[in-house]
């Protein structure tokens, strides 16, 4: 009889109840495609008494994680309780520790240990696989690793975020604010514990450092990563965006440079008809450049019990069938340091920003710009009602240290309230 692949899971949220609900729903054709049976031994989670909508009576409950880590009866463990430390870190590690195989949906975790986690698992010859962890049911990890492991890749770019792809599409949809939306979304159970991993971009400037490793062949660099969040995307500037032909969106954008590792997470315009603008609600898009494929295109959706389920069983599917890979696609020892770098691809902007009302004051803004290189391609004013201007600029395409130069100049000036908003404009 073939040998079962055996697992133990901590973590029955959305995800780990689903995975258990998958392996005991289809047995057969999941043990056909793997070569073996994969078994349940063990679980962990918070609650034991929890009513998690499956039957749990069949497999051994540890109330620490890392006990079940250290089972000897456990080949993989199935890390899917999140956070980048504690519990899962430690569970992890103690697990690595005896040569079993890890699959995990932790892209914190990776983004802030992944290094160290990698040549942790490569040491004792285990198997790291994190498929879940980016762009839930989009397989993006493997395409980098296995299908588009002949090519030099030239850029990763994306919406990788579906909480924050709902909000802008439902600001915009519906004609609502930002703040209104984000309540709209938070009842809905759409927001992390904490709201600023979705809509500050941490979140999906963790899955971006994890696809630039791959990539590029560098050690994970999450803290390198330039991230802006939604917060302060207007409905008005949802409505100017729209009127341009654009729509905003959360974006991705990891490249090299001449002097280093681009890897920025920020909202930008991109056009209305490009597959990025076109994405709607929840949803996640993956684009990858590579020198002999050109551009590949993959859309899904990003999280969700089911696709991030689905996620999980592939990586345990490739466990079972003895696929071994390195965890970022080349031994974690040859991963190189990679010197953070902005783009210095020029790129036209668009800014909003609030003026005083009085004569002058969209001169002296002209000359800040002007003095820092940043030529006006369009400028539209807004009616108002008080002493604060609301005031839209296009800028023609220029760099982005220029830009920062402009807007640190434009205090100066006197004639402006608050900061600026400042988006890059994509054409993809």
């Amino acid at each position: 009889m073939t040998t079962p692949l055996r697992l133990g899971i901590a973590g029955l949220g959305t995800v780990g109840a689903e995975v258990v609900r998958i392996l005991a729903r289809s047995p057969d054709m999941i043990g056909a495609r793997a070569g073996r049976p994969l078994q349940v031994v063990a679980v962990s989670a918070r609650s034991r008494d929890k009513d998690r909508g499956v039957d749990l009576s069949p497999y051994d409950w540890e109330d620490d994680p890392v006990a079940l880590a250290r089972r000897t009866d456990i080949d993989v463990f199935v890390e899917l309780m999140g956070g980048s430390d504690g519990p899962a870190k430690a569970a992890t590690e103690a697990a690595l520790e005896r040569g079993a195989h890890i699959v995990t949906a932790n892209k914190a975790m990776l983004a802030h240990h992944g290094q160290a986690l990698a040549e942790a698992a490569e040491a004792k010859s285990a198997v790291l696989r994190f498929e879940a962890a980016v762009a839930g049911g989009i397989p993006v990890v493997k395409a980098l690793t296995e299908g588009l492991a002949g090519n030099e890749i030239t850029r990763v770019m994306g919406v990788m975020n579906g909480t924050c792809n709902y909000i802008l599409t439902r600001m915009e949809t519906a004609g609502l604010p930002y703040e209104t939306v984000f309540q709209e979304a938070n009842a809905l159970g759409y927001l992390e514990a904490d709201p600023s991993l979705d809509v500050g971009g941490i979140d999906a400037g963790h899955k971006l450092s994890l696809l630039a490793s791959i990539a590029f062949g560098t050690r994970v660099a999450f803290d390198q990563m330039q991230l802006e969040g939604i917060e302060r995307i207007s409905i008005e500037d949802i409505r100017q965006a729209a009127d341009m032909g654009y729509r905003i969106k959360l974006l991705g954008v990891a490249q090299r440079t001449a002097d280093g590792l681009e890897q920025r997470m920020m909202p930008c315009l991109v056009p209305a008809s490009s597959p990025l603008g076109q994405l709607e609600g929840g949803t996640n898009m993956v684009v990858l450049e590579g020198d002999a494929v050109g551009q590949i295109v993959l859309r899904g959706a990003g999280a969700g019990a089911g696709p991030t389920a689905s996620a999980v069983l592939s990586d345990l599917i490739d466990v079972a069938r003895e696929f071994r890979l390195p965890v970022f696609g080349q031994a974690a020892q040859t991963l190189a340091d990679a010197p953070p770098s902005q783009s210095a691809t020029p790129a036209p902007y668009y800014l909003r920003m609030s003026l005083q009302d009085k004569p002058g004051a969209l001169a002296s803004v002209a000359a800040a710009l002007g003095n820092a290189g940043v030529s006006i391609n369009r400028m539209r004013q807004y009616s108002h009602d008080d002493n604060a201007a609301p005031v839209l600029i296009v800028t023609h395409a220029c760099a982005r240290s220029d830009l920062d130069a402009a807007l640190q100049a434009l205090p100066d000036t006197g004639v402006v309230e608050g900061d600026p908003v400042a988006l890059r404009i994509e054409e993809i």
